[in-house]
């Protein structure tokens, strides 16, 4: 039966208590640790963790702490990447914080190549292992609201082909649901990259019109003359080189959706020509003085602000009107770094079966650099760095290198290993000297008393620099008085805390 451990400590920040898989072949320092984390964690230990244990544990864990001390030193490395695998094998894997000693840097290095969240050393700082932990477990309760998010009707999350969780989003996702029935004229306004075509897609497929065509066109850098063919059409023979009659955009799009992107570059005498359309609903091909009537509806988008355009007179007031009869606005990436995150794993999900890859998630440094990362060109180049990512990867996760170099200064080195938490060293120092000197400094018998592996009391003692001193029952009386020594009459092993 595995040990579940909790023991009164700081106060709950929530009502839940930070569920911590212990991984460890010692199961007295997992004791310990169960101890010194206190009541907002409930600590389980396992020696090992296999496929046929996960539909058990999947269920209850936040986080994992996998211990590489405590296994023979030649094994570590191998021992935990074939652990940190098992784990991997979960649907919903959680974040693994490797426990290594101060030489065991290159191994935690391969370790979070591999997927691991953090690490942290062994004595650890108990103060930065909570935060460590909780922050993983905040990570995994995002993690797991994502994939429920995905599981679910996305209906409230999305309109169409059209994604975002956040207010700013949810609020145009109303609006559209509002204005698409209405056959009215509509504005679409944001920056490049926001998802303006989508929107208006969006509103032709819940509209009346979602039988009909949609027709798109970008007014952006065209000279005039090509605009006014594309929209109008031309008959045979209206220039060199109409060699037969063409349909413009208009007629394309009769009892359909006009899309007319990037509006605000049309100049002055197409926006003349573009509003007798709009009143008429006529309009002659180049070449001809036949009138072509038309029954379309109308939403134009722009990256501009065409209230300022009229105010300096290089957009005409009646078009603007005539073309703002309802306005919405797709707010930049920048302003709802709620959906970065959402977005990111919508896009890997999609071209991970795309492109017949198994990536499955992003590492947390990879995560925290889109959400640092200030995204001019909005959702457009979120996709396209998430499709970039899955073509680089190899593995399961995407890692921070898999990211454009611009994107990932301050993110492409793992965190610096946390320092020692000097209380906690003296601690096990103390009981290490002192079981010792019980066992008259046979080290077999000391690790067994102690229940840990040999290689890790010899490790523990290289790395804690315990030499073996006559004196040493008296040097440890001179440094004991501050603190009191209390005997833990629950535990099978020669445990101890300090008080």
């Amino acid at each position: 039966m595995p040990d579940v451990h909790s023991v009164a400590a700081e106060p709950l920040l929530n009502s839940s208590p930070v569920h911590v898989l212990f991984c460890t072949k010692d199961a007295g320092f997992a004791r310990v640790m169960a101890r010194a984390l206190g009541d907002s964690f409930e600590v389980r230990h396992e020696t090992e963790v296999t496929a046929h244990m996960l539909p058990g544990l999947e269920s209850w864990w936040n986080v994992v702490a996998l211990d590489l001390c405590s296994v023979e030193c030649e094994q570590d490395l191998e021992g935990g990447l074939r652990i940190l695998g098992e784990i991997n094998k979960a649907d919903l894997p959680p974040p693994v914080i490797v426990m290594h000693g101060n030489e065991d840097h290159r191994f935690v290095l391969k370790m979070m190549e591999h997927g691991a969240y953090d690490a942290a050393s062994v004595p650890p700082n108990m103060l930065e292992l909570r935060l460590i932990l909780r922050r993983a477990c905040n990570y995994y309760e995002a993690q797991r609201e994502l994939s429920q998010l995905r599981n679910q009707d996305p209906s409230g999350a999305r309109l169409q082909d059209l994604i975002g969780a956040s207010i700013g989003m949810q609020q145009v996702f109303a609006l559209a649901r509002k204005v698409a029935p209405c056959d009215v004229n509509a504005l679409i306004t944001g920056e490049t990259g926001t998802g303006k075509e989508l929107l208006a897609r969006a509103i032709h497929k819940l509209s009346g019109r979602s039988t009909g065509p949609f027709v798109g066109f970008s007014c952006a850098s065209l000279p005039e003359t090509l605009i006014e063919d594309e929209l109008f059409g031309h008959e045979r023979g209206a220039f060199t080189g109409a060699l037969a009659v063409r349909r413009g955009r208009f007629e394309a799009a009769d009892q359909g959706t006009l899309f007319l992107d990037e509006i605000g570059d049309l100049g002055l005498d197409m926006q003349s020509k573009l509003l007798r359309v709009l009143q008429s609903r006529s309009f002659e091909r180049l070449g001809s003085n036949t009138p072509v009537t038309v029954n379309i509806r109308l939403i134009c988008a722009t990256n501009r602000n065409l209230a300022a355009m009229v105010e300096s007179g290089s957009f005409r007031e009646d078009l603007y009107y005539r073309l703002n009869v309802v306005q919405l606005h797709l707010p930049p990436l920048r302003e709802r770094r709620d959906d970065i995150l959402f977005l990111a794993h919508y896009f890997l999900s999609a071209f991970s079966q795309q492109f017949g890859k198994k990536v499955r998630r992003f590492s947390r440094l990879a995560l925290h650099a889109l959400e640092e990362y200030h995204w001019r060109g909005n959702v457009r180049e979120l996709e396209n760095m998430v499709q970039r990512a899955v073509v680089l990867a190899e593995g399961s996760t995407i890692e921070v290198w898999h990211l454009p170099s611009h994107m990932r200064k301050g993110f492409d080195q793992p965190e610096s290993v946390h320092s020692y938490d000097e209380e906690v060293r003296d601690f096990k120092r103390r009981l290490i000297i002192r079981t010792l000197g019980e066992c008259n400094w046979r080290k077999a018998e000391t690790a067994r008393t102690l229940g840990m592996a040999r290689g890790y009391l010899h490790r523990l003692i290289n790395q804690l620099q315990i030499v073996p001193e006559p004196s040493f029952k008296d040097a440890l009386a001179d440094k004991a008085p501050a603190l009191k020594v209390k005997e833990m009459p629950d535990s099978p092993l020669s445990i101890r805390r300090i008080m």
